[in-house]
């Protein structure tokens, strides 16, 4: 009978710091120096390539700078609700959102641009390529877009031990090298299985190695 593991802990805070600039430095150098009133940023790549933790990062010191932010995404249905005032509007998944929601996102950044309020924006393709109505995409495209390219290698391998650490735990090369070669090298995907062969490996008081990572794939019906 395998043991329940306790609770890992709550996930690090997505920061400036914790972030791996790689190929997007010019990016973060931009959103660092971003303040209400900036022209609206819109960030589009591929999933893993940081979007999400970068809007994180932005709504994280602006609280720590007394601003307040509202976040809106297309997993949370409509009707998005904003307060009577608000610094900063955060938009992610835009290349999902539904006609409501468009709708909303629509009146939002209008209400924004009333406030003085920033607007950053995410999303995986391009403005214009976005299946959104004219007018939302218009203003998600008239600002400063950045395309943001995934980590390399290296710095995918540096995430994933700067994480282990974290936690406790520690990665071998090998175990390393098979997560990098049985999955797609998304770090969001690469992080949830880490957080995954943590708790096997918790559960089954056993330390983490390939035949471990093999084990816990053959009971989830992942292969090996």
């Amino acid at each position: 009978m395998k043991q329940i593991p306790l609770a890992i802990g709550p996930e690090a805070a997505r920061t400036y710091e914790n972030f791996l600039p790689g190929p997007n430095a010019a990016v973060l150098a931009h959103l660092r120096m971003l303040a209400p009133g900036a022209p609206p940023v819109y960030l589009w790549g591929p999933a893993g390539s940081g979007k999400t933790h970068l809007l994180h990062a932005v709504v994280e010191r602006a609280q720590q700078q007394g601003d307040s932010a509202v976040w809106f995404a297309a997993a949370a249905p409509a009707s998005w609700q904003a307060p009577d005032h608000f610094d900063w509007l955060v938009l992610d998944d835009c290349q999902a959102l539904d006609a409501e929601q468009q709708q909303a996102a629509f009146a939002l950044f209008v209400e924004a641009g009333t406030q003085g309020a920033a607007v950053l924006a995410a999303g995986s393709v391009p403005p214009i390529d976005l299946g959104v109505r004219e007018d939302l995409r218009t203003r998600l495209g008239w600002g400063h877009v950045f395309a943001l390219q995934p980590p390399a290698e290296p710095e995918v391998r540096a995430a994933l031990r700067r994480e282990a650490d974290r936690r406790g735990t520690f990665l071998t090369d090998e175990v390393m090298d098979y997560l990098l070669t049985r999955f797609a090298r998304d770090l969001k995907h690469l992080m949830a299985q880490l957080d995954r062969l943590d708790e096997f490996s918790l559960s089954t008081k056993r330390a983490i190695t390939v035949p471990l990572l093999k084990q816990m794939l053959a009971e989830e019906g992942g292969g090996g």
